[in-house]
């Protein structure tokens, strides 16, 4: 197996799926054959348990295809962990990168036992801790969303990774659909600077060309994008998805601006000696001038707004999200009163619109073992007051 490494200015490009198959074989290997006509170069998927994600109790959680109950939708996706090793397979013989998302331990280690070549979390995942050290413990290239997160969020979700494991952060707006003028693209240079890793944007705007490419210019080594066939199909996340000719003209538009990238820069595909390039003010007469190309195209204003100050802030349109899309400590069952609080008691979830927030992961061992101050529903969030 080769070694796999993230290469700012020459992005990987994604089209994530997710669980747009509906637990269908068939429907997920026409999802690739269209995704990889399209020219993507790794197709993701997600391995999701409902219990891993949310609590029976959340209720009717918004999303782009409306209003529904979430956690019985997860359970419907289950599906045999075979189902995504026939995926591998196949995607693999067509010698692309086969990805997917864990959000839990059982998750992770499944699919670790599939021997993928990296790992990819998403965003809410970003805080929760134990999920991160597992998957930091294999060693593989990750890719890590940052949508709805802070720096010291990502700060913490790094400090789980040695040094030597390849990492690439991805730039991300929690909302869906995310206007393109929230994304603050030059900030994508300033993660780089400041955590000495390659990052990438995680893209849930609805223009095909705007973010991936403005995103090319700034760096991006993954630009990630949801694939499907109709934006009328039936997936969670198929109304804000590129279809096929759509996801081709991304594709066309970054690799134009790589190209251009490439025939007036030295690039290599080390990360270090790219990083240092990025500084220089070769870079940035070209990158200046492609930025102008652009503004002729879609307006200084537009791009000017979509690259933004690069200071890393939430977005406006996913501050309502923090600290519910992400994960807390909930009540698996009822905790009554005086009651000792056991490890089962607990699962780092997230909350999302009906249930409270809990205490951030971290908290997990010192919550187990203390007493309920007072009655803590089923599903809710475990908080200082309660212990």
């Amino acid at each position: 197996m080769t070694h796999f490494t993230f290469t700012p200015l020459r992005p990987l490009i994604i089209a994530e799926l997710g669980t747009g198959h509906g637990g269908s074989l068939q429907k997920a290997k026409e999802l690739v054959d269209a995704a990889l006509e399209s020219g993507a170069d790794c197709i993701k998927f997600q391995l999701v348990y409902a219990d891993e994600i949310l609590h029976p109790n959340t209720g009717v959680v918004p999303l782009p295809g409306g209003n529904i109950r979430l956690y019985d939708t997860f359970k419907r996706l289950e599906v045999p962990l075979e189902f995504y090793g026939e995926l591998k397979t196949y995607i693999e013989k067509r010698g692309k990168l086969f990805l997917c998302t864990p959000f839990g331990l059982r998750s992770a280690r499944e699919l670790a036992s599939l021997n993928p070549r990296l790992m990819k979390i998403a965003s809410p995942e970003l805080n929760h801790l134990p999920l991160l050290k597992e998957v930091a413990s294999y060693k593989l290239p990750t890719i890590l969303s940052s949508g709805v997160s802070l720096l010291a969020d990502i700060e913490l979700a790094l400090s789980c990774f040695s040094p030597d494991t390849p990492v690439s952060l991805l730039h991300c707006v929690t909302a869906y659909p995310a206007p393109e003028t929230d994304y603050n693209l030059r900030l994508l240079e300033n993660l780089q600077r400041i955590f000495g890793i390659p990052v990438g944007v995680s893209d849930h705007s609805m223009d095909p060309v705007l973010v991936p490419s403005l995103a090319t210019l700034f760096g991006a080594s993954v630009i990630e994008k949801h694939f499907c066939l109709s934006r009328s199909d039936a997936g969670l996340d198929d109304p804000i998805a590129l279809p096929p000719e759509a996801f081709s003209q991304m594709v066309r538009a970054v690799r134009s601006v790589q190209r251009s990238l490439e025939a007036n820069l030295p690039l290599t595909d080390d990360f270090k000696t790219t990083a240092s390039l990025m500084t220089t003010e070769a870079f940035v007469r070209v990158q200046t001038a492609l930025i102008t190309e652009l503004e002729q195209q879609w307006g200084k204003e537009t791009i000017t707004a979509i690259i933004g100050d690069g200071i890393k802030r939430l977005a406006p349109s996913e501050k309502a999200n923090y600290d519910r899309t992400n994960r807390s400590l909930h009540a698996v069952r009822p905790i009554m009163k005086g009651e000792p609080i056991k490890a089962e008691d607990v699962a780092i979830l997230r909350t999302e619109k009906v249930l409270r927030p809990g205490l951030h992961p971290r908290w997990l061992e010192q919550v187990i073992g203390r007493t309920a101050r007072q009655d803590i529903p089923a599903g809710e969030g475990i908080r200082f007051e309660d212990i």
